[in-house]
């Protein structure tokens, strides 16, 4: 009977055994595939404070070869920061030397008129002194007007010379319009105005061609078509305007009351007018041609215009040739760039037994390439980072120990520090490619 239960016991016994066995080489696959899934995963996943010290430890290993390697960098990037500082200083000068002739300023002029329905003759419907005052009434942002009667006399010079010269009739508000300085004597007043004094502002060539010297001519009497003037100031320009003044080099400017007597009309064909900010001038130029046509006849057509497309220009240009400032100065960083690539790639050579050792133990391809390319990058980086400070150093020195506030852009250093970053990885992918691709069997035989 004992027999007969062992031998019934016999096969369930090696059957519980093989199903063991069964299931243990079927979870070992399952143990494998993980093992190398991590494995593979571990490969793929690099420490990247591993590749810093190895990078920082080659450094140390060699910190001249790292100071020269970076000098094209430190150079590059500060080259850019301050091609672009000396781009926005001039296109703030000229920003600003613009502004001073008067970007306040709305300049309305008649453009001519033709004939309506069934008129047959061309008429001019010109602007007069009330148009000037019903726009000052209705626009709240006019702080200066002035209108501008032009005309043209022959005056004498001295020494027998004859020219035809510029006469302009205006309010004593052109000073201010104009941004006219007046370094001998004072610009006309409101007296002068009322009361049709018989007096004039002349130019400093003027006065120099006429009476020798600017102070002389002051308190100086010469004749406009025979009727004596009294000369009570010389003026200039505060800046050059560009070809946007009508003031020429012997111009000469009276009382609009005077000058009306030699036209015989008030008539004018401009209107100067100035803004409190340059805000407003925008809708000024719709609202001011809008009123003074309402009083006019229809078909007549007057033209606002302002400084704001000269200083759109000019502001463009300013941006282009800094531009075309840092696209020159790239090419430093391009230079500096083929001395990381050169000094890498000696790098590479000087340490080939290095790299089969590392193969050797298990470091992939790809670990050694990132390697090498992160020392390129760091080595751009670092001088960039140089650079940058030494670029700033100089505008912030001067806006530190003098009066002149040289513009910073913090776009700069980052452009700077971006240009630097992609430098070291572009020139950097070559040698750290001929590193990874280095045979580990080859590379242990490299003496």
């Amino acid at each position: 009977m004992a027999h007969r239960i062992e031998n019934a016991m016999g096969p369930v016994s090696t059957i519980s055994e093989s199903t063991e066995q069964t299931a243990k080489r079927s979870a070992q696959p399952a143990t494998s595939r993980r093992f190398q899934e991590t494995l593979l995963s571990a490969r793929r996943t690099m420490v990247w404070s591993e590749i810093l010290k190895i990078a920082l430890d080659s450094f140390r290993a060699s910190k001249m070869r790292l100071a020269l390697t970076a000098l094209g960098m430190v150079i590059g990037t500060a080259s850019v920061i301050l091609v672009v500082t000396i781009g926005m200083t001039g296109k703030q000068f000229i920003l600003d030397e613009i502004q001073k002739i008067g970007t306040n300023e709305v300049e309305l002029e008649y453009a001519g008129g033709g004939a309506a329905g069934s008129e047959t003759n061309v008429y001019n419907d010109y602007l007069t002194r009330d148009d000037e005052k019903r726009v000052v009434a209705q626009v709240p942002g006019v702080m200066y007007s002035s209108p501008i009667l032009e005309m043209h006399t022959r005056i004498s010079l001295g020494g027998g010379l004859v020219k035809d010269t510029l006469v302009l009739g205006v309010s004593p508000d052109y000073e201010q319009i104009r941004n006219l300085l007046v370094p001998y004597g004072r610009f006309l007043e409101d007296i002068d105005d009322t009361q049709h004094m018989k007096v004039a502002v002349v130019t400093e060539t003027f006065a120099k061609r006429r009476y020798g010297s600017e102070d002389a001519a002051v308190g100086r009497e010469f004749s406009i078509s025979g009727i004596p003037f009294t000369i009570i100031g010389v003026f200039r320009e505060s800046v050059t305007d560009f070809g946007q003044s009508e003031i020429a080099e012997e111009t000469i400017l009276i009382p609009y009351s005077v000058g009306r007597f030699f036209t015989g009309t008030e008539n004018v064909k401009q209107i100067y007018f100035s803004m409190r900010s340059m805000a407003e001038v925008q809708d000024a130029t719709l609202e001011i041609p809008r009123i003074v046509s309402a009083h006019h006849r229809p078909n007549s057509v007057y033209h606002a215009q302002d400084l704001r497309e000269v200083l759109k220009m000019a502001d463009t240009i300013s941006n282009i040739l800094t531009a075309v400032l840092v696209l020159v100065s790239a090419v430093t960083l391009a230079v500096g760039g083929v001395g990381i690539m050169n000094i890498m790639l000696a790098t590479v050579r000087a340490r080939i037994r290095e790299i089969g050792i590392r193969k050797a133990m298990g470091a992939t391809s790809r670990e050694i390439r990132l390697q090498f390319l992160a020392e390129a990058t760091i080595i751009s980086l670092a001088g960039g980072v140089v650079g940058c400070l030494v670029g700033l150093s100089l505008p912030v020195s001067v806006r530190l120990l003098t009066d002149f506030q040289l513009p910073v852009s913090p776009w700069s250093v980052v452009i700077a520090l971006g240009a630097a970053t992609l430098v070291g990885i572009v020139f950097g992918t070559m040698p750290a490619t001929r590193a990874a691709q280095l045979d580990p069997v080859e590379s242990l035989k490299y003496e």
